[in-house]
């Protein structure tokens, strides 16, 4: 993977997670091998709690070659701080059975270098595909109206 160096983090989270899907799901190299060209060999991700090491990652990698059809990352904000990445984004997956699946992902993450993953705290929240994955656009503040003036009753008889 290429280091974060002059490319905007958004890019480089997008591209870290669409090459690395790419390549587990359309790609034949064995899953110990694939990941050495992502992650370190001591890479800790926890998942709303749940730690995953090396190991684990690799295994989780077999049910997602053989589920997932389709996939698109999309980014909505990175901030980066040296190798260190805050980024919120959304994955948009197609399973082979069950149908589409949406995720809003929080993630703070740490990277060599080389652009490898070290490091990972993820929150995640399924969200239904038909809802939008970004918050609806402020509108405008509107000014405020002026009381209405009280409306002069009808009948004479009422105004005494």
């Amino acid at each position: 993977m290429k280091p974060l160096g002059g490319q905007p983090p958004e890019q480089f989270v997008a591209d870290f997670f669409t090459t690395f899907t790419e390549a587990v799901v359309h790609g034949s190299e064995e899953a110990a091998d694939l990941m050495a060209r992502y992650y370190t060999r001591d890479v800790v991700q926890v998942a709303d709690g749940v730690r995953l090491d090396w190991d684990r990652l690799v295994a989780h990698l077999r049910p997602v070659r053989r589920n997932l059809t389709a996939f698109r990352f999309e980014v909505h904000e990175a901030l980066a701080d040296g190798n260190r990445i805050a980024a919120r984004f959304t994955i948009h997956a197609q399973l082979r059975k069950g149908g589409p699946v949406t995720t809003q992902v929080h993630m703070f993450a740490e990277f060599t270098p080389d652009g490898l993953l070290r490091r990972a705290e993820q929150l995640t929240r399924a969200v239904d595909p038909a809802e939008p994955t970004e918050p609806a656009e402020p509108t405008e503040p509107t000014e405020p109206t002026e009381p209405a003036e009280p409306a002069e009753p009808a009948d004479p008889e009422l105004q005494r």
